[in-house]
């Protein structure tokens, strides 16, 4: 698979604030920003997958949504979150 365990909390422990904080806004939107570059490659290969293609919209949907609320709330963690996984508005 993909996304183990191991990988999750990787990402967790590189984005949020310990391997353990599954939990917090950053940590979310790095999660979401890696099952988005791993959807959008599985798309490139199958055009017609249509349910995969819902999945992603979904994705982006929620992450745009956590990154809003981290705008509103704190807007240089915003800022650093953007620039360190290279997200564009």
């Amino acid at each position: 698979m993909y996304l183990d365990s191991e990988k999750k909390k990787e990402i967790f422990a590189k984005h949020g604030k310990s391997n353990a904080d599954t939990g917090s806004s950053e940590g979310q939107i790095a999660l979401f920003s890696y099952r988005i570059t791993h959807l959008t490659d599985h798309l490139k290969l199958h055009k017609k997958d249509y349910s995969t293609e819902r999945s992603l919209k979904m994705l982006v949907g929620k992450r745009r949504r956590l990154l809003d609320y981290l705008k509103d709330r704190d807007i240089e963690r915003y800022r650093a979150i953007i620039k360190e996984l290279g997200i564009r508005k």
